[in-house]
Parts: C-alpha cells; sequence; structure tokens
C-alpha cells in the first residue's frame, strides 16, 4: 500500500504527527488502557520520520482521554451541542467518542484539514474548517443560539500571550454557556523552549510563547470577562507509574503544582434571559 507523505506538515503542524505517533503506539500497547485503533491505522499510512520525536509519551494519549472524558460530559448535560476542536491536528476523538450525532467543527491550517480528509473517514456530522483560529471567520460555522464545547488541545502554548487570551475572551463572549478546554505548559518549560528544546538532534520543537501556572489557569474567571468557572483538570490513570493515584497527590503538593504542565476547563457565562 502506498503510503502517504506527511513531509507537507511543517513547524506548529508538524506536531500533529508528534501527538499522533505517541497516541498510536499508546494505543498498540497490550492492555493499555487507551484505545483508538483509528490512530493507529493512520499513523501507519503516513510515511514520516517519526523517529526524530524521540522517545514516546503517555502524556498526549492520557490528555486524549481527558479530554474524551470532558466532551461526553458535556454533551451529557447539553444533548446535541456542538463541538469544535481548535487546531485539531489528526486527532480522531470524534470516533474515540463513538461518533456522536453532532456538529462537529475541526478547525486547522489548510494542509492540515486536507490531510485530515485524506486519511480520516467521511462523516457527515464532521465539517473542516481550513483556516488559522486566529482567523475568527470559524465562529460563523458554529449553530447560533448553541453551547458548544470548544476544545483547543495542544494549541494555545503555541500562541502569543495576548492571541491566547483574546481568543479565550472572544469564545466566551460569542458562546455563552459554552465550554472551553485547553492545557498549558509552565513558564520554565516555555522559556525552555523560547531559547531552542531539542528532543533529538534531528528535531528542535517550535517555539511555545504562552504559559500559565495552574493558579494562573484558575484565575482566568476574574480577569476574562465572560469566564464564569475553571477547573483543573486531573489526567485519568494511565499505564505503571501513572495508573497510581499517588502521582497526582504529588502532582498536587506545593512546589511541583506550580511547575507541571495542566489540563484546564471552562465554562462560560449562562445565556442571558
Amino acid at each position: 500500500m502506498t503510503k502517504v507523505d506527511g513531509s507537507a506538515l511543517e513547524s506548529v503542524a508538524a506536531t500533529a504527527l508528534w501527538t499522533l505517533r505517541n497516541r498510536a503506539l499508546e494505543a498498540a500497547r497490550p492492555k493499555s488502557p487507551f484505545s483508538d485503533p483509528l490512530a493507529v491505522q493512520i499513523y501507519q499510512a503516513i510515511d514520516y520520520d517519526y523517529a526524530k520525536f524521540g522517545r514516546p509519551s503517555q502524556s498526549h494519549p492520557l490528555r486524549a482521554m481527558a479530554l474524551d472524558l470532558a466532551i461526553r460530559s458535556h454533551l451529557d448535560r447539553h444533548p446535541g451541542a456542538p463541538v469544535v476542536a481548535l487546531g485539531e491536528g489528526l486527532q480522531t476523538t470524534y470516533w474515540r467518542l463513538g461518533g456522536p450525532r453532532t456538529d462537529w467543527l475541526s478547525v486547522d491550517l489548510p494542509p492540515v484539514i486536507a490531510l485530515r480528509e485524506r486519511l480520516l473517514p467521511a462523516e457527515p456530522h464532521i465539517t473542516g474548517v481550513p483556516v488559522s483560529v486566529l482567523d475568527r471567520s470559524w465562529m460563523d460555522a458554529v449553530p447560533t443560539g448553541t453551547e458548544p464545547f470548544i476544545s483547543a488541545e495542544g494549541l494555545l502554548m503555541y500562541l502569543e500571550p495576548a492571541e491566547a487570551l483574546a481568543l479565550i475572551a472572544d469564545c466566551a463572549a460569542r458562546f455563552p454557556g459554552g465550554g472551553f478546554f485547553f492545557d498549558s505548559i509552565p513558564p520554565w518549560f516555555r522559556d525552555r523552549t523560547l531559547s531552542g528544546l531539542h528532543l533529538t538532534a534531528r528535531y528542535t520543537a517550535p517555539p511555545m510563547p504562552f504559559a500559565l501556572t495552574v493558579s494562573q489557569t484558575l484565575r482566568l474567571p476574574q480577569e476574562i470577562p465572560g469566564v464564569a468557572a475553571a477547573r483543573d483538570v486531573p489526567l485519568p490513570a494511565g499505564r505503571g507509574l501513572w495508573r497510581y493515584g499517588f502521582v497526582k497527590t504529588l502532582a498536587d503538593l506545593p512546589p511541583l503544582r506550580e511547575r507541571r504542565p495542566s489540563i484546564t476547563l471552562l465554562t462560560f457565562d449562562r445565556p442571558a434571559g
């Protein structure tokens, strides 16, 4: 079978292949708690030098599991609400959730959307929107009067701080009652990427200018109009040490709490009336 060339994805867009590799390898492990057969399939269908990303990590598949749980919870409370996946990359969230019958918008750069459409099954509920998330025209594709779940998984850290905060603020103003899921890196890790973070001799991670500590994410309701609440989302249990509760306990102790990556779920103020 002829493989698809993945080299068209560059810089930040190439991180879609990094996270795909980590999810696929984890899903292929025996007895892994993470299941993603479609990720395994498209990982094997793309011709790319995955080895340059270095050793695989459980962090990306566990983050994906946390996203799945958050979307399920939102759809349980808001049946039929649309899902907006910003910077979705080669995520296969829709299929892991069993193909929910709801509008699903996949917003990403044109080369990424083109690769998604070539590799992933066509689904009537999924609409690809080939624009930068900074181009707010994607908002016009969200059905009006709904309370969407918006995911920004693995996205905000690649934006400038003002861009990331403005994106959250604009979503809160435009989509009252919605939810916004994102992950953050801590400031010390941001600084490493800005000075050149070499995962291997052949790959340097793109700069990640936007960083927040856990405390800073939890203060967002006081700082951004329209944000009603913020919750620190724990990673689900994984494999090896990641399966034990003491890992989470340690991660929540100061000063580790302020130095670890975090996942945050924001809820927006309810619609007036």
